[in-house]
Order: C-alpha cells, then sequence, then structure tokens
C-alpha cells in the first residue's frame, strides 16, 4: 500500500492541481454563484463522483483505450461538449421551463439529483481527465508496495478528497457573492446568460483544446 510520505506528497500535489484554473472548477464556480452553496456542493459532489470512474479506468487499463483510440477520445470530447451546450441552452430559457425545486426559497434552482447529474456528466465526459489520471497516478505506485490496482484507487480517493475541499471551499465562497446578487430578479438574469456564455467557451474549450488524446 501507500506509504505515508508517498501519500502525503500526492496529496500535496492534487490540492496545487485542483486550486489551477480548470473547467471543472470554473464548472463549480459559475454555479454556485447562481444556484448557491447547496447547489455548488451537489455538483462538487458529482464530480468526485465521476473521478470514480476514472480511477476505476486507470486501475483496470479502459483509459488506455482512449490513448490507443482517437475515434473514442474524439467522440467522448464531441459528448461532452454537447452536454454543455446543453447546460447553456437551458441557462438562457425562462426559469419556468427549466426542472427546478419549487421547495427552495428565492429564485427556484434546478433538482439536487440534476446537479449532482451535471457533475457527473462534466467530469466522466472530459476524456483529458482519464489520460491525466493515466499518466499521473502510475508515478506514485510500485509493485513492491503491493497491487498497483489498490495503491491506483488509493491515489483516486485522495485526489478526490482534495477536490472535495478545494471545490467545495470555491462553492462556499462564490455561493456567498451570488447569494447578494440573486435578491436582483435582472442580475439574476445576467447571471444565467453569463453562466450560458461560459458553458459555450468550455464546450469550444472542449473540442478545440486538443486534436487527439497526445
Amino acid at each position: 500500500m501507500l506509504t505515508l510520505d508517498i501519500a502525503l506528497s500526492f496529496f500535496g500535489i492534487a490540492v496545487v492541481l485542483a486550486l489551477s484554473p480548470g473547467p471543472d472548477n470554473i464548472f463549480v464556480l459559475t454555479q454556485s454563484a447562481v444556484w448557491g452553496r447547496v447547489s455548488g456542493m451537489l455538483v462538487v459532489l458529482g464530480l468526485c463522483t465521476g473521478l470514480i470512474g476514472h480511477t476505476v479506468a486507470v486501475a483496470v487499463g479502459l483509459a488506455a483505450l482512449f490513448r490507443a483510440s482517437p475515434v473514442a477520445f474524439t467522440v467522448l470530447k464531441v459528448c461532452g461538449a454537447l452536454y454543455l451546450l446543453y447546460l447553456a441552452w437551458q441557462s438562457f430559457r425562462p426559469a419556468s421551463t427549466i426542472e427546478t425545486d419549487p421547495s427552495t426559497p428565492g429564485p427556484a434552482r434546478p433538482r439536487s439529483f440534476a446537479l449532482f447529474r451535471r457533475g457527473i456528466i462534466m467530469n466522466l465526459t472530459n476524456p483529458k481527465v482519464s489520460l491525466f489520471f493515466l499518466a499521473f497516478l502510475p508515478q506514485f505506485t510500485s509493485p513492491d508496495r503491493g497491487s498497483i490496482a489498490l495503491q491506483t484507487l488509493a491515489l483516486g480517493a485522495l485526489f478526490m478528497l482534495a477536490t472535495l475541499l478545494i471545490f467545495g471551499s470555491i462553492a462556499f465562497f462564490a455561493g456567498l457573492v451570488g447569494e447578494r446578487l440573486r435578491r436582483s430578479p435582472q442580475i439574476q438574469n445576467v447571471m444565467n446568460r453569463l453562466a450560458g456564455l461560459i458553458f459555450i467557451g468550455l464546450a469550444a474549450t472542449l473540442v478545440l483544446g486538443g486534436s487527439g488524446p497526445d
């Protein structure tokens, strides 16, 4: 299994990586600002759940498929971009036509499971996460410490913990700012449209950010 020094070194690097600007933390920031802290945390939990899929994929070798097959890589990127465009379309729609939770005070937000699902899909449809894990996690494993698969799962759990702490903090503070801004219906509409534009930008970045898994 992992030694304490390796676990601490990996966790420190994971925290730094979680702090680096990227599609996932920008996604958390926008959802928290628009819908509140609780909504942001639901998205964070969804993203962390998606990381389980990437960790298992690396542990069993599935992520190697994306490195070997540009077609599979491209298909998954396109699926992710289409989902982001769907979220952008929802952001531009009137609030009354979106699946919302009527029990939530203030501006109606998407239902809890819908927010959790957004995080999962956002993470799983980004093949570069699997490729990153495939390149990054093995550097901290060794056959001398037992099962490589178990070490990989342990590293994935540490990465999820770092993500939960950092992204949870982003959700909390962005939600605080958003609560003040959402008191104005006009500002709420502007925030929704800004979130839609960000989703479009993330979709373009996902598709155009690289032509292959290298």
